[in-house]
């Protein structure tokens, strides 16, 4: 098992040393976001896929690959379109105007950063995938759910955001229709719900080491509530939509989605 960790580690640092030569030869650092999408899904299939003991791959391995195939390729084809199509990611632009000249040496090391967080990540597949619990069991009926769920919703609340941004008449305005009137992130929510059903795989049966799968979905929480994700999107969104934004934010769930405080526009 820790083989299989170290090389999904090394196979995410690789390619997020390659998503940095794509960004400095594009201009677009928000290609680097593809890339981590597909590198994630990728090392997620590998830890899945390898066989631990010798024979082949059963079935609740397979199961989890393909769950973590079809989260990368859904992500990954949306942002890659958002990138092909818009601007450079707001976040990105951000750092490249406060680092500057440094911006492309520090860029690579920031990435690197997230190889690593993504090979954390890693673990939590690792472990549902490998639970020598007999399969399939509630536990891990209920998992593939919540990771269905997941990947439906955060298609939705896309989807729903493209479409708000696609009318001309929405310029300059906040999105606060569908799920964005009970979240004000509802895309990370379901990010970050879909690393519960690895964990409910992972623990499936009692198996003790399972609890650590624990770690995805709490470092999860951790980067999206309080690093990379609502800080940072919440500072551009109040920089560019001032006060449009501020009432947004009394009335609406920073994250968990919740009914709105008020139904006024």
């Amino acid at each position: 098992m820790i083989v299989a960790f170290v090389l999904a580690a090394v196979l995410l640092s690789a390619l997020m040393a390659g998503a940095w030569v794509l960004a400095q030869r594009t201009g677009q650092s928000g290609w680097v976001d593809v890339v981590w999408s597909f590198a994630q899904g990728a090392a997620g299939i590998l830890v899945a896929l390898v066989p631990l003991s010798g024979g082949s791959a059963g079935w609740r391995q397979v199961t989890v690959a393909v769950l973590v195939g079809l989260w990368s390729l859904r992500l990954g084809l949306h942002i890659a379109q958002r990138s092909r199509h818009g601007p450079e990611d707001a976040r990105y632009a951000a750092l490249r105007r406060e680092w500057g000249a440094n911006f492309p040496r520090r860029l690579f090391w920031f990435l690197q950063v997230q190889a690593a967080a993504a090979a954390l990540l890693t673990l939590s597949i690792l472990l549902a995938a490998h639970n020598p619990a007999p399969f399939p069991m509630p536990l891990d009926l209920l998992g593939v759910l919540v990771m269905l769920a997941a990947i439906a919703g955060e298609g939705i609340a896309d989807e729903q955001l493209r479409r708000f941004k696609a009318n001309p008449a929405n310029k300059g305005r906040v999105c606060n229709t569908g799920l964005w009137a009970w979240s004000r992130h509802p895309n990370y929510f379901f990010e970050w719900f879909g690393w519960i059903g690895y964990f409910l795989l992972a623990i499936s049966g009692g198996w003790t080491w399972g609890w650590l799968a624990l770690s995805g979905p709490a470092f999860m929480y951790f980067l999206l509530v309080h690093v990379s994700g609502i800080p940072l999107t919440e500072k551009l969104m109040l920089e560019s939509r001032g006060e449009v934004f501020a009432r947004y934010q009394a009335r609406v769930s920073p994250f968990f989605p919740l009914p709105p405080k008020d139904r006024a526009s």
